[in-house]
């Protein structure tokens, strides 16, 4: 890639790519198991509680564009999972392969170190999303278990796959 790639905290401005980047996969993949792409107003509400609970939203940006985007936000909600996080990804359908994931990865994963979390969870849409298995593979994870037939969308049912990073 000879566009250099930032990676960094996300602003309110960046919600309507972040939106278009997620609305793609809500019509077109599997990684969500969200069939009506939420507003931007959803996703600013969202961004919003993610950053008071002290935890990164990043984005990775080309020549000013949004190009992919990656937080952590609460497993649950009970307080005894208070240091365990879920993390989401998501990258530009235009911009896939060019390791952008393990950038905003590579940035994200000290942070939560950082900030005293205890383990990650990546609940993967599809057991068939060899790209973000291997990417939470490479990037230590482990798999804990699939849970199967649990979501359906495009007609078929499909799995979760669940990996946990422990710091």
């Amino acid at each position: 890639m000879t566009e250099e790639v930032i990676i960094r905290p996300s602003e309110m401005r960046d919600i309507g790519d972040v939106q278009k980047i997620y609305q793609y996969e809500v019509l077109n993949g599997t990684a969500t198991f969200d069939k009506i792409p939420p507003s931007e107003n959803d996703l600013m509400s969202k961004r919003q509680v993610i950053i008071d609970n002290g935890f990164p939203y990043l984005v990775a940006e080309i020549n000013g564009k949004v190009v992919g985007y990656s937080y952590v936000s609460l497993y649950r909600e009970r307080s005894a999972y208070s240091k365990t996080v879920e993390n989401a990804i998501y990258i530009d359908s235009d911009y896939r392969g060019m390791g952008i994931a393990s950038k905003l990865m590579d940035a994200l994963l000290p942070i939560c170190e950082e900030i005293g979390l205890k383990q990650i969870i990546a609940v993967i849409g599809d057991s068939e999303n060899h790209g973000s298995i291997n990417l939470h593979k490479k990037l230590g994870f482990r798999e804990v278990g699939v849970l199967e037939n649990v979501g359906y969308k495009f007609e078929r049912w499909i799995n979760v796959v669940l990996m946990q990073k422990s710091f």
